[in-house]
């Protein structure tokens, strides 16, 4: 069986696409190849990183990459997911061959204010809400 091929899409590839990507592979990655980009790609946000160890997953060497590098190589995708406000979302490229393009709004956990602890507890939520739409995608 051939995986389909999704692409997650946020505006630094730092949270939001990152934990995506990752909880799609860890629930269904035998389904899937997945990765994820940036519109403006930056750093990891540490509390992401945090927050999927305690998942299992470590994505502490992992680099952001530019959405527009993925374009350039040509790559098709059966699925382009955007994970960032409606406004960024519009300035994602159309990529070519795209068959579904969808649109999940989640807050930016860079946004976060307060302690250590408290940008920790509002990362798992987005993390939770985003494991929750990914779970009633792959049930639809």
């Amino acid at each position: 069986m051939t995986k389909q091929k999704v692409l997650f899409v946020c505006i630094h590839n730092s949270a939001r696409s990152q934990m995506a990507e990752e909880l799609l592979r860890k629930l269904a990655g035998d389904r899937f190849e997945v990765e994820s980009a940036g519109i403006e790609p930056g750093k990891l946000n540490p509390a992401v990183v945090e927050v999927l160890k305690e998942e299992g997953i470590d994505i502490s060497g992992k680099k952001t990459q530019a959405v527009m590098d993925l374009l350039k190589q040509s790559k098709l995708y059966s699925c382009v997911i955007t994970v960032c406000d409606e406004t960024s979302a519009e300035s994602c490229p159309v990529f070519p061959g795209v068959t579904k393009r969808l649109h999940w709004d989640f807050t930016d956990p860079s946004k976060f204010e307060g302690s250590w602890e408290d940008k920790l507890a509002k990362t798992r939520a987005v993390r939770e809400q985003i494991r929750q739409k990914i779970e009633d995608w792959l049930n639809n």
